[in-house]
């Protein structure tokens, strides 16, 4: 009897045993680093690597704005600089809007743009000029400035309409042709040659210059 209680006691402790090594085995351990999903892993990389893209191209953006609104400053203050010098010299396109009357009639100029019509749109800033002209040769007409001005002179044939500078104290308005060293200072252009002979070629003319507004 007591060899059978024996037994059977031996037998419960084998049972707790064997339930015990089952539940062990069937224990979680922790993941290492390598079970962890890799494209989640990735995932989260990639969008760091974007972030961080972005922000560099923000800043590279700001700084480019910066750049070109600093460039449209500088431009800014150089096109008032040269303003300011232009209203000064009182020559603002004032070059090209001299008016020219013979007798009591307008007409259209060209006029060139050099030192001769500078110095002449300086003198006229001051006052209009009239100046009483006299016929010459039978194709021009010729008077004084009443003062020099500069001079580059040329060998030139004229042409009906031409306006010069002769001996830099004389302005020659021509209706006719000749070859001779001048200055330019312009053109009629409004006039035909047979215009320009009857307008200038039936004795003295009196030539005004003026400023245009």
């Amino acid at each position: 009897m007591r060899k059978v209680s024996l037994a059977v006691i031996a037998l419960c402790l084998i049972g707790t045993f064997v339930g015990c090594g089952d539940s062990a085995s069937e224990e979680v351990f922790p993941q290492k680093f390598s079970d962890i999903d890799s494209d989640e892993f990735f995932d989260e990389t990639e969008s760091a690597e974007q972030a961080d893209e972005i922000q560099s191209g923000a800043e590279e953006d700001n700084r480019l704005s910066e750049d070109q609104n600093e460039s449209k400053q500088i431009q800014s203050e150089s096109d008032q600089i040269q303003s300011e010098q232009n209203e000064e010299n009182g020559l603002e396109q004032k070059e090209m809007s001299i008016l020219m009357k013979i007798n009591d009639e307008a007409v259209t100029v060209v006029w060139e743009e050099n030192e001769s019509v500078v110095a002449l749109t300086e003198i006229l800033l001051e006052q209009p000029l009239s100046i009483q002209m006299s016929m010459y040769g039978g194709f021009e007409q010729v008077g004084p400035f009443g003062t020099s001005l500069p001079r580059n002179d040329k060998q030139t044939t004229t042409q009906a309409g031409d306006i010069v500078l002769y001996s830099g104290n004389q302005i020659v308005v021509f209706y006719g042709s000749n070859s001779w060293a001048y200055t330019r200072l312009g053109k009629i252009t409004d006039k035909s040659e047979m215009e320009l002979e009857e307008l200038l070629g039936n004795g003295d003319v009196t030539i005004t210059l003026e400023l245009g507004t």
